[in-house]
């Protein structure tokens, strides 16, 4: 016999976990009701027609934000200056809030391509204030373009883009166009791979599945292109989160205004190849997002959207939060193995957990190899990938779940940048570079419960609880791949 106490315990703990295996397996389903959308929608409907050019191409502006980017501002330059658009009906700006040499770099550029007879401007700032959103807005109040793409540091848009675009626009209620994101090294590390994957199950899934549906998406920051109209009606940007793109997107469409995925439109980019500036990324894009989605959300339910409109923004704004369920149900993994063998609980209860769990692995695996298939057919590598992304993405549960945490109580943090170098092809070291990322994580908790769960695994073994040895050994590669790594390539940074 045990104690009431004893008893009562081991009954909320056991009950706290099976509930924490039912929330985790509805964030995972949730990726088969994208998967539905996605071929409903789009892969099984009938293909729109492109629109034809307008008689007389519209002006644009182009806007290219930068912050010491010492190693990728001639290829930014390079690319954006090829595009195939009217010259006189184009105009590039340069929005510099570099402090290094980035911005004597960029002016001589600049000069050499005015002298080329292009139009470009080398608008520079002298201070960092509202960071990206804050280069834009200034940016805007200098820009003739009555449509104005966006292109970040690292991105190299195809020379059609604009004419791939601006077509588009034919309707007057559509304020935005957003490409898809490429990849110029996918294939450079595991860690890269593992990005690719995961981002191309965002954009050609999920968006494409939310668009073609009806529901809002978001403008990425990037690789698109504004109706300025949109913007200034909408409130223009705003750096009260940290992620201002998703912020205006939102703002955008409960005004009223309809955007466009083009899926067959891509446009590559660099992803970061060090996990401290890959862990910063995260954590800002993670909790800009609960930033926006308590900014925003209240209006949204009041607002007169449609209810599916509603429900699945809200999934898509609070996603993150599955990250704080994988950190609790991570250090619930000892005590629920207590309670369970304090309690002597049914075997049906764990069959049940199991199924929950496997079937969430099982949509996972099939959301990624759609993914795969749909947006990067000719890579050889991403299917036996798919079960390390799973195991990585648990790996980063404590670095985003601190992000969210950071976001609900009002924690301030600054805006910091993902430094690229340049890197493309395997072998390039980045080891030597400036703007190596040390902040971010040291990795010594994700090794902390790593080690925390071999000891489950031990209790496992223990008490005979062999149906959870998977799930516990996929959680424990997580979090001491993605510590190992952190620490490996912090030390790199001191080289």
């Amino acid at each position: 016999m045990i104690g009431p106490f004893v008893h009562a315990s081991a009954v909320v703990l056991a009950a706290v976990s099976f509930a924490l295996s039912i929330l985790l397996s509805l964030y995972a389903l949730h990726r088969l009701w994208i998967l539905y959308l996605y071929f409903r929608y789009y892969k099984f409907a009938p293909p729109t027609p492109a629109p034809p050019f307008p008689s007389e191409w519209p002006r644009v502006t182009v806007q290219l934000p930068i912050f010491n980017e010492l190693y990728v501002v001639e290829r930014l330059l390079d690319s954006v200056t090829a595009l195939d658009y009217p010259a006189d009906r184009l105009e590039i700006q340069l929005l510099d809030d570099s402090t290094d040499e980035t911005r004597a770099l960029a002016r001589s550029l600049v000069e050499r391509h005015r002298a080329a007879g292009r139009n470009v401007r080398h608008l520079p700032r002298n201070d960092r204030r509202g960071f990206k959103a804050g280069a834009l807005e200034e940016g805007l109040a200098a820009a003739s373009g009555e449509f104005v793409a966006v292109f970040d540091a690292d991105f190299l848009p195809p020379a059609d883009f604009l004419k791939r675009t601006i077509p588009h626009f034919v309707d007057p209620a559509l304020g935005l166009v957003q490409a898809r994101w490429g990849h110029v090294n996918a294939g450079y590390s595991l860690l890269t791979r593992l990005q690719s994957l995961f981002l191309d199950g965002h954009f050609m899934l999920e968006h494409t599945a939310r668009n073609r549906s009806g529901a809002f998406f978001n403008f990425n920051g990037t690789a698109g292109v504004w109706r300025r109209r949109a913007i200034d009606e909408s409130g223009g940007w705003s750096a009260d989160t940290l992620t201002e793109d998703l912020d205006l997107s939102y703002r955008a469409q409960l005004k009223g205004w309809r955007f466009l995925f083009l899926p067959e439109l891509v446009c590559p980019a660099e992803l970061p190849v060090d996990m401290p500036g890959f862990r910063n990324q995260q954590h800002r894009w993670t909790k800009g997002a609960f930033q926006v989605a308590r900014k925003v959300l209240p209006a949204l339910w009041r607002s007169s959207v449609p209810l599916h409109v509603k429900v699945e923004a809200t999934a898509h704004l609070t996603a993150n939060v599955g990250y704080c369920l994988i950190v609790l149900y991570t250090l619930m993994a000892l005590p629920s193995l207590w309670a369970r063998q304090t309690l002597d609980l049914p075997s049906a209860l764990y069959t049940g957990e199991f199924i929950l769990l496997a079937t969430s692995i099982a949509s996972l695996i099939l959301f990624y190899a759609v993914a795969h298939r749909e947006a990067a057919p000719r890579r050889n590598f991403a299917l036996q990938d798919i079960p390390l992304l799973m195991a990585f993405g648990v790996g980063m549960a404590w670095n985003n779940a601190r992000a969210v945490l950071e976001a609900s109580l009002n924690i301030p943090s600054d805006f910091r940048r993902t430094a690229k170098f340049n890197i493309v092809r395997h072998g390039e070291t980045w080891g030597g570079k400036r703007y190596r990322t040390s902040r971010g994580g040291r990795g010594f908790l994700e090794t902390a419960l790593a080690g925390y769960l071999a000891l489950t695994l031990v209790w496992c073994g223990r008490a005979g609880r062999w149906a959870l040895v998977p799930f516990i050994l996929l959680f424990l590669a997580g979090y001491l791949a993605v510590g190992g790594l952190t620490l490996a390539h912090i030390l790199k940074t001191r080289d």
